[in-house]
């Protein structure tokens, strides 16, 4: 456990949630942050203080941690996006191979806002729960992308600041994996009853791993992984040192 204070970009998504998770084990305040940009699926957004409100259930130590939420309202993002997350225009894939779901400059530009918040907050780290290893092919999601960003805002702040992806290399299974390891079957029901990971923003359709349309990229993602972690064993688990 560090003294330190940490800032998550919370979206109320799978990912985020076991982000928020393991930074409530780490660090001794986390502070979380949320961003309006007109997305498609607000409903996540609406998900974010129920798992907030829900996380002192899960273990008790986690209220005195849970720090202050803030929601950043960057709607000037969705409009000049032209994309299926801002619009309601299909989810397919581009001629340069990148889905039509993908915000350029989405998480350069959350980055930049929650370190500028982070830095009026004290906070000198931040956690985002973005991963390469199972997603939707998002160069802004990359390791490097993280670690270019990170040297990147220390610079323009003159501060050290350090950004933490917990699930980089986890793929959606050892997501699921890492809650249990986390909070136990608390957690795992959390995650899976009250995230949205779903980009139609579908929360009247209940499915073993959560509520989602069932066939958007995201929903796919999500359903393989609870499969291969319900058919996994359950006598080893990640670390969530990792």
């Amino acid at each position: 456990m560090s003294n330190d204070r940490a800032l998550i970009l919370f979206s109320g998504g799978q990912d985020s949630t076991v982000a928020l998770a393991w930074a409530l084990e780490r660090f001794a305040s986390v502070e979380t942050v949320g961003f309006d940009y007109g997305q498609r699926h607000r409903v996540e957004l609406d998900c974010r203080e129920t798992i907030r409100t829900a996380l002192p259930g899960v273990k008790g130590d986690y209220a005195a941690r849970l720090g202050p939420d803030h929601l950043l309202d960057l709607k000037t993002l969705g409009a000049i996006s032209d994309t299926a997350l801002t619009s309601e225009s299909e989810i397919a894939f581009t001629d340069a191979g990148l889905p039509t779901t993908f915000v350029p400059g989405r998480n350069l530009i959350f980055l930049s806002f929650a370190a500028a918040l982070a830095y009026r907050r004290d906070c000198r780290h931040i956690v985002l729960g973005v991963c390469e290893t199972d997603y939707s092919g998002y160069p802004d999601c990359r390791d490097d992308t993280v670690k270019a960003m990170q040297v990147a805002l220390g610079l323009g702040l003159d501060r050290r600041l350090v950004l933490h992806t917990p699930l980089m290399w986890r793929d959606k299974a050892q997501t699921f994996a890492l809650a249990g390891a986390l909070g136990g079957q608390a957690l795992l029901d959390l995650v899976v009853e009250d995230s949205h990971s779903c980009y139609l923003g579908d929360r009247t359709r209940r499915h073993a791993w959560g509520y989602g349309c069932g066939h958007c990229p995201a929903c796919e993602l999500r359903s393989k992984g609870f499969a291969a972690y319900e058919a996994a064993p359950r006598d080893t688990g990640p670390s969530y040192d990792d």
